[in-house]
């Protein structure tokens, strides 16, 4: 018998992308109080390692500023030639926004791609997007930040392709681009504003209803999430331990001490250096913040520069003009062993064991309950039902006695003019 031929198996061919080696550099001014560049490299890190880069070396230097052609300077730029041979990086990523200048300059001397922060954020964006409403945002502020960056053809993004009857009179290639990415734009831009008019709509409603609206804020993976399903009882909101796990709002109903309810929204968390455009993009978004009655600032206490962070978060609620919203501080994640001891004016919690939430949610309905409109009033038994329906949504107390309801409490301002409202439709019925 013939000997049979043994088929060897294939190795099947990954499709996967190759794993990009990453360079890190930065250059510190001074500047930045609390922020100096090798802390902020390491951040960059963090970034570089949730978008899937492997970190293969790193280096910074003092500047007065930023060198205005290559950022780090051509003669530290060209000993970068040496670190890429050695390490075989493909992607240089800085600490800082570079200009176009400077982003070409560095890829003219090392023949690789360079990106920079601002990038390598809206990149990681763009990865956790789940909603129609978060790709549109990422989409805007991509573009928003690629327009005077624009060295590639952009006619993919128009239906025609270019061409005859698609240009003005002596436009170029780029410029021919430049115009259809300045469409998209405000293509782009129109559709957001749908995405806000259809949330101003939403909170107009919860506002009719007399529900009050807390926002939680605070900087990325400071535990926001998390927050928000222990507060709620959930798991349904994505809580994990990475930068910009969670981009797109997240309203729960949330019980209070004395069995009324609130909204409490999971938002978008900030970081430091966030770049303007996801600022202006997710305007939409962030309006959620504008409209709450009080906001969450969630602190990591574990982080050593829980201080910078809490300044970058102030910077960016300064920007949204709610700076001087009620705020309650929460220090989170206080039970590991290197959680500050005090963090002034803040409510000690872990919320992934449920450490301090009852003295979290009993603070938060008495800063409501001051924000309200204290209510006295005497009330017909014919509108205990409407009463009632109030009650359940706010925190107004209901005592039945002998001849009428008395209603006491502090209430929302829509539940206080629909109190005073049943009782003028009482006073008329009696008249």
């Amino acid at each position: 018998m013939g000997e049979k031929k043994v088929r060897q198996r294939r190795a099947p061919i990954s499709i996967a992308p190759p794993v990009e080696r990453a360079f890190l550099i930065a250059v510190d001014t001074g500047k930045d109080a609390g922020w100096p560049a090798v802390d902020s490299l390491e951040e960059l890190a963090s970034l570089a390692r949730t978008a899937g880069a492997e970190i293969v070396g790193a280096e910074w230097q003092q500047r007065r500023h930023a060198d205005p052609d290559t950022y780090i300077g051509a003669g530290k730029a060209r000993e970068l030639l040496a670190a890429k041979v050695e390490t075989g990086f493909t992607l240089l990523i800085a600490d800082d926004e570079l200009s176009p200048t400077q982003q070409r300059g560095l890829e003219e001397i090392l023949e690789v791609k360079v990106i920079d922060r601002s990038r390598l954020i809206l990149d990681i964006f763009a990865m956790h997007a789940r909603t129609h409403e978060g790709r549109l945002q990422v989409e805007l502020a991509q573009l928003e930040y690629q327009l005077p960056r624009l060295t590639r053809l952009w006619t993919h993004l128009s239906r025609t392709g270019g061409g005859i009857g698609t240009r003005g009179p002596g436009e170029s290639q780029l410029e021919t681009d430049r115009r259809l990415i300045r469409d998209r734009i405000a293509l782009m831009k129109a559709r957001v504003d749908q995405v806000r008019r259809s949330r101003e709509t939403g909170a107009k409603a919860r506002a009719a209803g007399g529900v009050p609206t807390v926002a939680i804020v605070g900087y990325t993976n400071a535990g926001k999430s998390t927050l928000l399903n222990s507060l709620v009882g959930s798991t349904e909101v994505l809580a994990e331990d990475r930068l910009f796990a969670t981009l797109d709002p997240t309203s729960r109903r949330l019980k209070l001490p004395s069995g009324a309810h609130a909204v409490l929204t999971d938002t978008v968390g900030f970081i430091h250096k966030l770049p303007h455009q996801l600022v202006d993009a997710f305007r939409a978004t962030l309006e959620e913040v504008e409209r709450a009655d009080l906001l969450l600032e969630v602190i990591d206490a574990s982080d050593r520069h829980w201080a910078e962070h809490r300044a970058t978060v102030q910077e960016v609620l300064e920007e949204l003009n709610v700076d001087e919203k009620p705020r309650i501080a929460v220090a989170n994640k206080c039970d590991r062993p290197n959680a500050a001891a005090l963090i002034e004016g803040a409510i000690k919690v872990a919320a992934a064991t449920g450490e301090g939430l009852p003295e979290l949610r009993a603070e938060l309905e008495a800063l409501l309950q001051r924000q309200g409109v204290a209510v006295d009033l005497e009330l017909p038994y014919g509108v205990v039902g409407e009463v009632e329906a109030l009650r359940a949504k706010t925190g107004i107390q209901v005592a039945y006695e002998d001849a009428a309801l008395r209603v006491t409490g502090f209430a929302p301002v829509e539940v206080a003019k629909a109190l005073q409202a049943l009782k003028r439709r009482a006073i008329g019925r009696v008249l």
